[in-house]
């Protein structure tokens, strides 16, 4: 089968979308198809008309690279131009079927290509489409299929509205992941109790949405490496594990109504949260009351009947989307700047202090005595009312 790939990245560009592509090339040609790749022209690719010879180094098939132009800003980033190059690759390379690869501006451009050529298209979820939906509609609309990586992928695409989702899985690359390949002294040092490490690889952009992993890192015995320098995050770690630990004692010393927000419902749907991703949306609020109001009713507390959990306000526009991270974002940065930063770098510059000195062990000596002696100053544990909850109105109303 003659199949064309148009991707929004390709080699030299370094990413997730960028290898699923290059093996799905890979693939394609190993069982006997004829590939051809279309994407933006890197910044020092010289652009080819003719697919024919156009092969790049590493690729194992023609690739027609189209004009582009960094996005302003995000200069990693390529966006193709218009150019005619597309349609005259499709055909020139008599196409059977269109493969989308994370499409979006060249995406958009191959599928209406295609259907102006009456080819068959599929469109693949490779990145955080679910979360620009409005853009990445048109795209998945007018696909024959839309192919998700994950079920909770195919979820978030349905839900959306994109119609003709299929479950597409990844494999996973034996070659490179193998117990073999297991380091035993690393894991010791990152989690020298056995704890389970959370890990991350990849580019800390806002799109790959890091700060969820803070949910996993709030669960119980769990540990997470970002990696961070040494300085910055062995400082936030032991705050981390300081604060995990004064909530789970206070919790279980004063018999506390505990509602854990680090299930995976919570985490992976972005309905539940604002736009700038710093707070909960309505229906995350929502979510929060309903969770806390079946807890207390669980002890036999009256409250009254259950939250709802149907937001009344309609959901943001696609400008208060880019509005509110700009406007209220820009201004928790500054706010986190002026009262967080300079603390930090003062925790980071004893931490080089220590470490030069090799006393680094004394800062993990004086946080566990810090966090024990804070603990055993706690009031003893009280009783907890077994009648009805009873709260001032100011309380209830804030």
């Amino acid at each position: 089968m003659r199949v064309v790939i148009v991707t929004e990245s390709f080699p030299p560009d370094v990413n997730g979308v960028v290898h699923c592509t290059l093996q799905t090339a890979r693939h394609l040609v190993a069982r006997g198809h004829e590939p051809l790749v279309i994407a933006p022209a890197a910044a020092t690719t010289t652009s080819r008309p003719d697919p024919s010879d156009a092969f790049d180094a590493d690729t194992p098939c023609p690739v027609v690279r189209v004009p582009s132009l960094p996005l302003p800003g995000y200069p990693q980033v390529r966006i193709a131009l218009p150019s005619r190059r597309l349609t005259a690759a499709l055909t020139a390379h008599r196409a059977e079927l269109v493969h989308l690869a994370g499409p979006f501006v060249l995406g958009a451009r191959g599928m209406a290509a295609a259907a102006r050529l009456g080819l068959p298209a599929v469109a693949v979820y490779q990145t955080d489409l679910a979360g620009y939906a409005r853009t990445y509609l048109g795209t998945g609309e007018n696909a024959d299929r839309t192919l998700a990586p994950s079920t909770a992928a195919l979820r978030d695409l349905t839900g959306h509205g994109v119609p003709r989702v299929r479950l597409w899985p990844r494999g996973v690359d034996t070659a490179r992941f193998q117990p073999a390949l297991r380091d035993e002294p690393l894991r010791r040092r990152l989690a020298p109790g056995g704890e389970t490490i959370v890990g991350y690889v990849g580019r800390l952009a806002p799109e790959k949405h890091v700060e969820l992993l803070a949910g996993a890192c709030a669960l119980p015995d769990s540990g997470a490496v970002l990696g961070l320098p040494a300085p910055l995050g062995r400082p936030l770690a032991r705050r981390q594990d300081a604060v995990n630990g004064v909530v789970h004692a206070l919790s279980e010393r004063y018999d506390a109504v505990h509602l854990h927000m680090a299930d995976r419902t919570w985490v992976d749907d972005r309905s539940l949260w604002s736009p700038d991703r710093l707070h909960p949306a309505e229906r995350g609020h929502r979510i929060v009351a309903a969770g806390f109001h079946r807890l207390l009713a669980a002890r036999g507390l009256a409250l009254g009947a259950a939250p709802g959990l149907d937001p009344r306000q309609p959901p943001p526009s696609r400008l208060d989307s880019w509005l509110r991270p700009a406007v209220a974002g820009s201004g928790w940065l500054a706010r986190r700047s002026t009262d967080l930063l300079p603390q930090l770098l003062c925790l980071a510059g004893a931490e080089l202090r220590h470490r030069a000195c090799g006393t680094s062990a004394r800062l993990d000596r004086r946080a566990e005595e810090a966090l024990r002696s804070a603990l055993d100053a706690v009031q003893p544990k009280r009783a907890v009312p077994s009648g009805p909850l009873s709260m001032p109105r100011a309380s209830m109303e804030g």
